[in-house]
């Protein structure tokens, strides 16, 4: 052991860079670190439903509810008072048929829900999702052929409705969801011949057929009656097709990117990030708090510090922003830290 010291000692490494001087104290560590994020780097996802003083918790993810509009005073305040600066709403509405019509039904629970928190927090940024598997029967993202397929080109014009009916109501932003092909451009053009021109896109560019949206279904009441959706949403084996993805809505006009899920999809999230300047949004989505929740209500992982790990991650691969039902919850851990 002497003889190993003395050689150390007497070697070049003697000089080296000896990298734990640098993470000796909590203060010295936080001076050094390399990755940071606050409150103003949440959007915070919401689910309305029709009704009255309705608060219906959501089995799979506990924590998170569907809320009728009347409730989301008190939600969009808690919000405003953690400094988080916008949202992202999905809607289920009363009653659901072929083409998903309730996606621009005037007085949709997401339409009457974006007036309402508009009254109330102004400067709240609104993002309302534009799908219709919320709205339609059958459960998928488009109107389908009798053989029950899909059919892209019949679906953007509904898209594009339901985009400028959510604009009509003061959204912000419309954030396309369906992975329709050419989805961007209608919305775009249905936007702008609306004279929404100011409503920005924010495009789930890259949005793979994950198995880690489960508990998303049953919150939005939004499975498929039959089949799944990998003939429109993305392989999760690839990569390079994500970049095309990404690539093809840069062109149609989208303001902001997006990669859905965060966490399995690192990775493409790096990559996007260093091709494109656009704002980057990667979704931490309802598999991935539901593990973290499960995990820690068994006990076996402390829950505050394997979330912020998480969101830490999703920042340092690159997001510029991060949809998370941990957003509350990260956003009063910060606070602390302060």
């Amino acid at each position: 052991m002497l003889e190993a010291r003395e050689a150390l000692q007497s070697s070049s490494l003697r000089h080296a860079p000896r990298l734990r001087r640098l993470r000796r104290s909590t203060s010295m560590r936080r001076m050094v670190r390399e990755t940071a994020f606050t409150a103003d780097d949440f959007i915070y996802p919401l689910f309305l439903v029709e009704g009255t003083g309705l608060v219906q918790p959501i089995s799979s993810m506990p924590g998170q509810a569907q809320r009728s509009v009347d409730i989301l005073p008190q939600e969009i305040d808690e919000l405003s008072s953690l400094g988080i600066p916008a949202v992202l709403l999905f809607g289920i509405p009363g009653h659901k048929d072929a083409t998903g019509s309730g996606a621009w039904n005037p007085q949709g629970p997401v339409q009457r829900a974006i007036g309402a928190i508009k009254r109330r927090s102004p400067e709240t940024v609104v993002i309302a999702d534009v799908c219709l598997c919320e709205y339609t029967d059958h459960g998928h993202c488009g109107v389908l052929s009798p053989s029950g397929e899909v059919l892209n080109d019949d679906t953007l014009a509904l898209l594009a409705r339901s985009a400028v009916s959510f604009a009509d109501a003061g959204a912000d932003i419309v954030a396309p969801s369906a992975m329709m092909d050419r989805q961007v451009a209608a919305i775009r053009a249905g936007l702008d011949a609306a004279g929404h021109d100011e409503v920005a896109i924010l495009a789930y560019a890259a949005k793979f057929a994950s198995a880690f949206y489960g508990p998303f279904r049953e919150a939005a009441q939004s499975a498929p009656r039959f089949g799944d959706r990998r003939a429109y949403q993305m392989d999760p084996a690839n990569g390079r097709e994500a970049l095309r993805e990404v690539a093809l809505d840069v062109e149609e006009g989208a303001d902001m990117l997006m990669v859905k899920p965060a966490g399995p999809y690192l990775d493409i999230v790096r990559q996007v990030r260093d091709r494109y300047e656009l704002p980057l949004a990667a979704y931490q989505v309802s598999g991935e708090y539901a593990m973290l929740k499960a995990a820690s209500q068994n006990g076996w992982l402390d829950e505050k510090r394997a979330a912020m790990e998480s969101l830490t991650a999703i920042k340092r691969a690159g997001a510029d922003l991060i949809i998370t039902y941990y957003a509350k919850d990260a956003a009063r851990w910060l606070e602390e830290r302060e």
